[in-house]
């Protein structure tokens, strides 16, 4: 399965190809598909368990079988003190979406100006910042568990009080129109850590789970952050999230397809095609129907005719071997999605 994991890990090893947004800009990017991510789902955050995680917030990633799946917004552990995180987000230009990697380092960079949320306004990080070798969290911005987090302040300076009521998810015609601004270019040129072990992990297990995925979903994914991976889920609402459910190992689509066509021929005893006891009541199993209409003959009375005696009913021929004619092969999926690496 190739989805966007891969493209997380080797990012720093890589040139990926260059697309040019709407934004007038070039960034390289991992992934590129001809469908726009849904729209961002609106949802309460999960309190910060430990002093010192930082809010990695939820994003819409694409697996190449099954199409885009959310990744729950989450609380990481940072690789190093001092360093923040910026999303990735996607772009679009020239027909296609392409995903740009999000990566730590020392300041934020540019994330397209997709409103992630809780500190991830559209540009910057209003959520708290590094002071010293502690993390100090903005509770006007983020939810913290203030028994167990002790390096708070409240500054309500930086919250926006414009109501957003869009949700778009990536840069471009279509979404956002931000273009990124000095700070956020300098910091392009930063050294950056890639997405840690416990992020890929995190990704990798959303994919694992049907619900997360938006054709499954419609846009409303059941789980919409976790305290940290592998903890707690939650869903748009704050409330405990249910387990996660399988993914098939063939894809949604392939088992919905393979579903159906079980569903329109069911088993028939080894037989390649369905009797039909209700059109044609000879032609049941093992030759039932014969039986039954023997045993009503030969308990029948003779048929008395002008006194004659009753003839000899003839015996009834088996009906010569006519085989159906093959059903047509069924041919299940939608289309492919287009792709272009």
């Amino acid at each position: 399965m190739k989805n966007i994991i891969a493209v997380l890990s080797i990012t720093a090893a890589f040139s990926f190809l260059a697309v040019k947004s709407s934004a007038q800009f070039t960034l390289s990017v991992g992934i590129t598909v001809r469908t726009a991510p849904p729209p961002l789902p609106v949802y309460a955050q999960p309190m910060c368990p430990v002093d010192g995680y930082l809010w990695s917030p939820g994003y819409w990633a694409y697996d190449d079988i099954d199409g885009y799946y959310w990744v729950p917004g989450v609380w990481i552990v940072p690789p190093m003190v001092g360093y923040l995180w910026t999303p990735g987000y996607w772009g679009y230009g020239g027909g296609i979406y392409g995903w740009h990697g999000g990566y730590w380092g020392t300041h934020i960079g540019f994330y397209g100006g997709v409103n992630y949320g809780y500190g991830y306004g559209g540009s910057g990080f209003v959520g708290g910042a590094w002071q010293g070798g502690s993390f100090r969290y903005n509770t006007a911005v983020v939810n913290v568990n203030t028994t167990v987090v002790r390096n708070t302040y409240v500054d309500r300076t930086v919250i926006n009080n414009t109501t957003v009521n869009n949700r778009l998810s990536f840069n471009g015609a279509g979404g956002t129109r931000a273009q990124p601004n000095a700070q956020e270019q300098a910091a392009l040129h930063e050294n950056h850590v890639q997405p840690t072990t416990a992020q890929l992990s995190h990704n990798q297990t959303a994919s694992h789970d049907r619900n997360q995925f938006a054709s499954v979903n419609k846009g409303h994914p059941v789980t919409t952050a976790m305290d940290k991976p592998g903890g707690n889920r939650f869903s748009q609402q704050g409330k405990n999230a249910p387990a996660p459910v399988s993914r098939p190992a063939t894809g949604i689509k392939a088992a919905n397809n393979n579903a159906s066509v079980a569903g329109n021929h069911p088993a028939n005893g080894g037989n390649n095609h369905p009797a039909s006891t209700a059109n044609n009541p000879a032609r049941t199993n093992n030759g039932a129907g014969n039986n039954q209409h023997q045993a009503r003959a030969a308990n029948q009375p003779p048929h008395q005719n002008n006194n004659k005696p009753a003839q000899a009913r003839p015996k009834q021929q088996a009906p010569k071997n006519n085989p159906h004619p093959p059903h047509p092969q069924h041919v299940g999926g939608e289309g492919d999605h287009h792709k272009e690496r």
